[in-house]
């Protein structure tokens, strides 16, 4: 009996240990903050993004992974103005920040795409294959940027061939 119980204990502190490590690569290991970073937007009038003008820049991001790439600014720029200029993100999808990212709330800056008080835009597209960098900016000047998945990404990492219009990916995903 007093056997059973060490190869209890034995097992449940190795379970809790690899759930705090676990926890701990998910959530904080693999990050960096960005010091070097800018906001760019891609003009209707061309497929080159270029700087905007910003503010009180953070982010974040992780080689683990290239949808982990998160940043936070400010503009003074005008919503019309941004919008004549810029190409508008129809299909943005937020994605969640880790907790201690404070600026980032995913959920906060869905609803403010969805009531309206946030457009989002092409920041570039490719950013790396199949992945698009999208810039959130709310109707009071606090911008968001994070990485999707495009069209062509969805197609290709699923292991189907490219659709017609998308660049050809890179040997590794064919």
């Amino acid at each position: 009996m007093n056997g059973a119980r060490i190869a209890i204990s034995a097992i449940v502190v190795s379970a809790l240990i690899a759930g705090i490590a676990l926890y701990y690569l998910q959530v904080y290991a693999f990050y960096d903050e960005v010091t070097d970073g800018g906001v760019e937007l891609t003009p209707v009038t061309s497929d080159v993004a270029e700087p905007i003008l910003f503010a009180d820049f953070q982010a974040i991001d992780a080689d683990s992974s290239p949808l982990r790439y998160r940043a936070c600014f400010t503009t003074q720029m005008s919503e019309a103005m941004l919008t004549e200029t810029y190409k508008v993100y129809d299909a943005a999808e937020p994605r969640v920040a880790p907790n201690w990212f404070e600026c980032f709330d995913a959920d906060a800056i869905g609803a403010a795409l969805e009531d309206g008080t946030a457009t989002a835009y092409l920041g570039e597209e490719n950013v790396q294959y199949g992945i698009d960098r999208v810039v959130g900016i709310m109707s009071d000047g606090r911008g968001f940027v994070w990485h999707q998945i495009n069209g062509c990404g969805e197609v290709v990492f699923d292991g189907r061939r490219a659709p017609e219009g998308c660049p050809t990916p890179p040997e590794t995903l064919q």
